[in-house]
């Protein structure tokens, strides 16, 4: 039973940025993680968020690596986003403190010569965004011969965002001798496929069924019935400053997260909040999630592009103003909360289009989400027509996905008219028919 990090006999340089960092006892991944790493297995790991796996693959690759050795990466960590690229570098840099290993770090959105030109200068491990590295190895910027560290982390998002492709290209250029791991928060039928493609009879470490939640992170449901009811029960709830004191809110679209940003602003001061979503500039992204982590922001308004792989101590709450249409994403920005065995609250905003996705989301975590019931203080706003309209809209999609033979209430009422006006059509046929004038009447007026 390993007890502390000692017990893995890790370096003293290691052991000592370790200590420096605060970790004390490994967490259940990394204790079952960094002995197999150490030892040159593939890996395939499956672990909720927030349970510390990049330190289960970080600390054992420093390790490996030991010190700068000549000029090309001898180990590739490829992440979904730059933002969890930019937090992995943060790890490495922090556990690689007391060595002289050279990290560099490649994502899009900036320009790419400078980060060509950091790696030439001499690089032992490289953090990057698929597509960023296709680019600069395309370009002849970056050298793989001496690769023998391979690591895919958040696998499952990058499946969702279409990564398959870049990663089997990018498996075609690098070594075939070399260690693999894979780790995914969850298990879907192409994460499975990329691990049958990039994992040698790998070691499967799972510390919790996939798509579990945190246990410390208290989760509430709230059917709400449109967008205004949505923002009335939101300022209500952060009127509890005390309760309320670092929160993460989630949303569909970039519409709807400036929306909810300016709505904030005007209410609780431009100094509470900032918004990050695509259209957001890289500076302006990485600016807001510091000032986040720093402190100096109550809220963050953020689109999926933030729901994995931002590590931000003490965020009490995260709300799901909007239900994600990507079931697996609503584990990943709950976890934002109740991290590092801190307690959390995850709060969920549902009105009827998304009820579709809070069962599925149900039947994936095997857990009831509990239902509150809106507070007597929030006023309950009626649908406007348009808003009525494109939920309906909604519905019909839904229910045509499960069944394709399902026409639409729409069609129904149509449906429904046509067979209306065909019956009297035959009523009054069937009373022409019927009609027979009296003959002999006639013959006695002639």
């Amino acid at each position: 039973m390993v007890k502390t990090f000692e017990d893995f006999k890790l370096n003293r340089q290691i052991l000592n940025a370790v200590e420096d960092a605060g970790f004390t006892h490994p967490s259940p991944i990394q204790e079952k993680a960094i002995g197999p790493v150490l030892s040159g297995q593939d890996i395939f790991g499956i672990a909720e968020t927030g349970t510390g796996k990049t330190a289960a693959y970080v600390l054992p690759l420093i390790m490996q690596l030991k010190y700068a050795q000549g000029d090309a990466p001898r180990a590739l960590i490829l992440a979904p986003t730059r933002e969890l690229a930019m937090q992995i570098s943060e790890h490495v840099t922090l556990f690689s403190k007391y060595t002289d290993l050279r990290t560099v770090v490649i994502y899009g959105g900036v320009g790419g010569k400078a980060q060509g030109d950091s790696i030439k200068a001499g690089c032992d491990l490289l953090i990057a965004t698929p597509g960023r590295f296709l680019d600069l190895y395309l370009a002849g910027k970056i050298n793989t011969s001496y690769l023998r560290h391979l690591v895919l982390d958040e696998a499952d998002k990058m499946m969702d965002m279409g990564f398959i492709g870049s990663i089997h290209r990018i498996l075609e250029v690098v070594p075939r001798k070399r260690q693999n791991l894979l780790f995914s928060a969850t298990m879907s039928p192409l994460v499975e496929k990329i691990a049958g493609d990039f994992l040698k009879h790998p070691t499967i470490i799972q510390v919790a069924p996939q798509a579990t939640p945190a246990k410390s992170v208290t989760q509430v449901l709230y059917y709400v019935p449109n967008f205004k009811t949505k923002i009335n029960l939101l300022q209500h709830l952060l009127k509890d400053e005390e309760a309320v004191k670092r929160l993460i809110i989630f949303c569909k679209t970039r519409l709807v997260a400036d929306n909810i940003f300016s709505f904030i602003s005007r209410r609780f001061g431009e100094d509470a909040v900032r918004v990050i979503h695509a259209n957001k500039g890289q500076n302006t992204r990485i600016n807001s999630l510091q000032a986040f982590k720093n402190g100096e922001l109550r809220v963050l308004v953020a689109t999926d592009v933030a729901s994995r792989g931002i590590d931000v101590s003490e965020v009490s709450h995260v709300i799901n103003f909007d239900v994600p249409i990507i079931i697996e994403d609503y584990v990943h920005r709950i976890g934002r909360t109740g991290r590092a065995n801190s307690l959390g609250d995850a709060i969920t905003f549902c009105n009827p289009a998304e009820e579709y996705y809070v069962k599925k989301i149900e039947k994936l975590i095997r857990q009831t989400i509990p239902v509150a019931e809106i507070p007597k203080e929030v006023f309950v706003e009626e649908t406007p027509y348009n808003e009525n309209q494109q939920i309906a809209k909604e519905i019909d999609l839904q229910k045509r996905k499960e069944d394709p033979t399902f026409k639409g209430a729409f069609h129904e009422k149509k449906n429904a008219a046509a067979i209306a006006a065909k019956e009297r059509e035959k009523a009054k046929v069937k009373n022409k028919k019927s009609f027979k004038p009296n003959k002999k009447r006639f013959d006695k007026k002639k």
